[in-house]
């Protein structure tokens, strides 16, 4: 996607510090962070959301999830607790059409999302 900004990210075309990169998947703080640590991880591959996660790329999903443990371990959030977040479709409230898990740590700073899912 020409005009997809993780994309853009990925292809080094935006500038974002990534927190970890592998061949898969690539993990970046958020810009508009509502909790002390808030990152995003995304594939590497275009994939617009959830609704278009199939038998070819599912395993990406497992990478995801396998990152966003390692990273809540790094930002020592693993034992106080944290939450895992992906937004599908408008109505799910997917601002980016490229899917990514939010991994969200620490005290909220802000209600942007219900506290207690």
């Amino acid at each position: 996607m020409n005009d997809c900004i993780f994309c853009k990210i990925i292809q080094g075309k935006v500038s974002s510090e990534f927190v970890y990169e592998s061949d898969t998947v690539v993990a970046f703080n958020d810009v508009n962070p509502i909790a002390p640590v808030h990152v995003l991880i995304i594939p590497k591959k275009h994939i617009e959301s959830m609704n278009d996660i199939d038998t070819d790329n599912n395993m990406v999903i497992a990478d995801m999830f396998a990152v966003a443990v390692e990273i809540a371990k790094q930002k020592s959030i693993d034992n106080d607790g944290y939450k895992l977040l992906i937004r599908t479709g408008k109505n799910g409230g997917q601002e980016v059409p490229h899917i990514h898990l939010h991994l969200i740590g620490g005290a909220l700073l802000h209600e942007d999302i219900h506290p207690v899912i």
